[in-house]
């Protein structure tokens, strides 16, 4: 049984020996600047995760299908940096901003076609299935994001239409790892929809956390500019809730704040965040986190793996659900 660290390991040292360079470099190098300021590996990391936890040994055709899931993940935080206009992702310059719009879309789309050539160095008895199930993903994770700028222009956005986006856009690829794993490691079609499940509610807890951290975190730790999605008026976990609780005076308050024109973005992100703590959002925001992170577990307890095996998708739920960025 491999432990977290192990896997964290296991995983450092092959996105540090990813072979992404290429000619004209004005194409490559943006992907290597990517994935060299690339993150917390959540998604590669839970793939070989829940790999593990119905293999003995990790080896290459495991580890190229779960590279390829992060490489897959960064080429949409590329393309989603363009459609956000925004300026800094993990303390660095956006792609778009250090290079320019139409150097960032094409890297990204190389990103895209380069996970499919990872994820195909999966084993031959398992390519069909792994194969399947990411396509199916991407074309969800695209979904989700063409939803996220629906809402942008959409007058209510209720707290269905939120979750149902979140689904697709987030926890849809941690959905998809985690099965990508337990398809690599051996495991049965129970199992394997089982962890499916498991990183889906996964995956709303992780957003919702990613809402909350863009408006109550630590802009030191978190890795970006706090407030950003106040300023750009996205509808987040927050802003729904607020708008769903929201009334009389509260309602007029609520859309005199996101009325704000340009140049009082440090008056609008102070309001909200006043806002959303009288109204019991950021509690509420806290209620919902714990909810989901509860009912992966619940479906994790459902897997026969042991108590031992059990504490490590625990441990690695906690960690990636009650961060600080």
């Amino acid at each position: 049984m491999y432990t977290l660290a192990e896997i964290d390991k296991i995983v450092s040292n092959g996105i540090y020996t990813l072979n992404l360079k290429g000619e004209p470099e004005e194409l490559y190098r943006p992907i290597e600047y990517t994935m060299s300021i690339s993150g917390k590996h959540i998604r590669p990391r839970l793939a070989l995760l829940a790999c593990s936890l119905f293999a003995d040994n990790i080896d290459a055709p495991e580890v190229y299908p779960a590279l390829g899931l992060e490489i897959f993940h960064s080429f949409t935080l590329i393309h989603d940096d363009i459609m956000d206009r925004a300026d800094i992702r993990r303390g660095q310059p956006t792609v778009y901003r250090k290079w320019n719009e139409n150097i960032a879309i094409l890297s990204g789309d190389v990103m895209s076609i380069k996970a499919y050539e990872y994820v195909c160095k999966a084993p031959a008895d398992k390519l069909q299935a792994v194969l399947e199930l990411f396509t199916d993903t991407a074309a969800k994770v695209c979904e989700g994001q063409q939803y996220d700028m629906n809402f942008e222009t959409m007058p209510v956005v209720t707290m269905d239409d939120y979750i149902m986006m979140i689904g697709l856009k987030t926890a849809a690829l941690l959905a998809c790892s985690a099965k990508m794993g337990a398809i690599l490691g051996g495991a049965d079609r129970k199992n394997a929809d089982a962890l499916y499940s498991y990183g889906y509610d996964l995956g709303l807890a992780f957003q919702i956390t990613d809402d909350y951290l863009d408006t109550f975190g630590d802009p030191a730790i978190f890795g970006k500019k706090i407030g950003g999605d106040i300023v750009n008026g996205k509808k987040t976990w927050l802003y729904t809730e607020a708008s769903r609780i929201a009334a009389g005076e509260d309602k007029t308050r609520f859309n005199e704040i996101f009325g704000m024109k340009e140049g009082k973005e440090a008056e609008k992100i102070a309001a909200a965040q006043e806002l959303f703590t009288m109204l019991g959002v950021k509690e509420n925001a806290e209620k919902a986190i714990e909810h989901y992170f509860r009912k992966a577990m619940e479906t994790a307890g459902t897997l026969n793996i042991g108590p031992e095996k059990l504490s490590l998708l625990e441990e690695f739920a906690t960690r990636i659900t009650y961060r600080r960025k």
